[in-house]
């Protein structure tokens, strides 16, 4: 007999329907699974039976066959077995065909019986509800991430007998408890605490009103990696549909809480600098996403940036510029949402104290500080819209009493510069300034004749590219919406230009 039930496949971060198909019929006894499966997949079979037998149920000794449709897109994960296990009772006359109609299955099947989670429950839910799937049953421990895309009935079972008694007698398994959402302890990193560095308070400021990408230079223990730390604090917050895409990532990386609401705060990601390539861009066997990718609609930080191998951080030139990556494999080719703002921090050089106004002497030799400089390619750099050359914290700035601007009258601001940029790119496909098209700059960023000419000075003294000429102006139109002014005037552009000519003091005096 034939029967077939529904299940879904996970490639990157999105689910496709698979039909799956199983016919028992005369012949030699034998069980085999078809349709391009990965070898979790495959052994299913062994799963599936063990698991049957123990819930009561024996396979007929007949010729067994069951197939994944479409059989040209390769089936991966563990997710497949519980529809394995219905369509053979179904095929077998153990369970009403009607009560499979517009239902989808999805679970990893223990020898016991028990169905266990399985990552990716959020992009499988909403595949199934965008095929006009009216009923999921997957496990109960996925139960409340399921719950988060309304349009599906959705049944949590615990044990493949429930789905049965569900399928058979309308027996409906229990709700579970909602699981205690986790209070988020406070991590004590506030602008409040930071004394002193009000120039990079400000640069810090501004990268994260338009989205910039914001690079920190300076001798260790000045402060970079505490201002990196507290820029969650003054991050916007997300909107739903951002949210959603943030959740679906999280979901397939199996990083998804046991809460039943979506990511709702921006990712800070903050990966260590022996990171490999594959971790920071995604990839795998099976692809999955990676760091840049869980940094999605948030921030990535890279610590000790030329500490990272070469080879690594170049990989984030592309990404930066289209704000996805893609991932080819054996498998099949992958792209994955990568628009994140990039905060890095470094010394400048490996003792720290070169070009330094700190007092230290720097001990390094010219071959040392070019080799370690040298590990940040210009490409990367030009990608870079603030540069801040930090200087060290004087005694005075931390014995000082006076109260310190807190994170949160400074994300009022950042708020209030983001809202501008909402209304004003309503009709676009973008939400920052730092996300500016070229073709776009002269509408939303237009120069007074005075500007120009600045420009013009600004673009010769300080050999900007195309690319990094057009950083200035993204720049300069978030310092004007944090002062509430539609209009760019040239105290802006001197300190977009300012910001953009950090880097010179290090790469150029190295060279020297």
């Amino acid at each position: 007999m034939y029967k077939s039930v529904m299940s879904t496949n996970l490639r990157g971060i999105d689910s496709s329907i698979v039909r799956v198909e199983a016919d028992i019929s005369e012949g030699m006894p034998m069980f085999e699974l078809v349709g391009f499966l990965s070898s979790e997949v495959r052994e299913a079979k062994d799963r599936v039976r063990t698991a049957l037998r123990n819930s009561g149920y024996v396979l007929p000794v007949k010729r067994i066959t069951v197939n994944l449709s479409p059989a040209n897109i390769k089936k991966s994960g563990s997710g497949f077995d519980l529809a394995i296990a219905i369509a053979l009772l179904a095929a077998n006359g153990e369970i009403h065909p009607k009560s499979l109609e517009n239902t989808l299955f999805i679970g990893e099947l223990g020898l016991d019986g028990n169905v266990h989670a399985i990552s990716g429950i959020l992009p499988m839910v909403l595949a199934a509800r965008d095929s006009h799937v009216k009923r999921v049953i997957l496990p109960m421990a996925n139960y409340w991430e399921a719950m988060l895309v309304p349009g599906v009935e959705v049944y949590g079972v615990s044990h493949l007998m429930d789905v049965i008694a569900l399928l058979n007698d309308g027996t409906k398994p229990p709700i579970p408890e909602k699981p205690a959402q986790n209070a988020l302890a406070n991590p004590g990193h506030d602008f409040a605490y930071i004394h002193g560095q009000e120039f990079l308070r400000k640069a810090c400021e501004i990268a994260v009103s338009g989205m910039h990408n914001f690079l920190m230079i300076g001798p260790p223990g000045a402060g970079k990696s505490m201002i990196a730390k507290c820029i969650p604090t003054i991050l916007p917050p997300m909107t739903m549909e951002e949210q959603l895409e943030v959740s679906k990532i999280y979901s397939v990386c199996g990083l998804f809480g046991k809460g039943d609401n979506l990511v709702s705060k921006r990712p800070f990601r903050a990966p260590h600098h022996t990171i490999s390539s594959n971790g920071l861009a995604g990839g795998g066997t099976n692809p999955h996403p990676g760091e840049i990718s869980l940094a999605h609609h948030g921030v990535l930080f890279l610590d000790e940036l030329p500490e990272f191998k070469r080879e690594t951080i170049e990989i984030l030139r592309q990404p930066l510029e289209d704000k996805v990556i893609h991932v080819s494999r054996v498998n099949g080719d992958f792209t994955f949402p990568a628009n994140f703002m990039l905060v890095a921090a470094m010394n400048p050089c490996p003792c720290g104290h070169f070009a330094s106004e700190d007092g230290n002497r720097c001990h390094c030799t010219k071959p040392q500080i070019d080799r370690y400089l040298g590990k940040i390619s210009q490409p990367l750099l030009d990608r870079m819209d603030i540069c801040v050359s930090v200087e060290k914290v004087h005694y005075d700035d931390l014995v000082q009493t006076k109260r310190n601007e807190s994170s949160e009258e400074i994300r009022k601001r950042v708020v209030a510069a983001l809202d501008l940029q909402r209304k004003r790119y309503e009709k676009e496909a973008y939400s920052f300034n730092s996300e500016i098209p070229a073709k776009d700059i002269p509408k939303y960023c237009a120069l007074g004749e005075d500007e120009q000419k600045y420009m013009e000075k600004q673009f010769q003294n300080l050999g900007l590219t195309a690319r990094t000429y057009h950083k200035v102006i993204r720049v300069a139109r978030t310092i004007a919406d944090l002062e509430g002014t539609e209009r760019i005037a040239i105290p802006h552009l001197m300190l977009a230009s300012t910001f953009k000519s950090m880097d010179k003091k290090y790469w150029e005096g190295a060279l020297q």
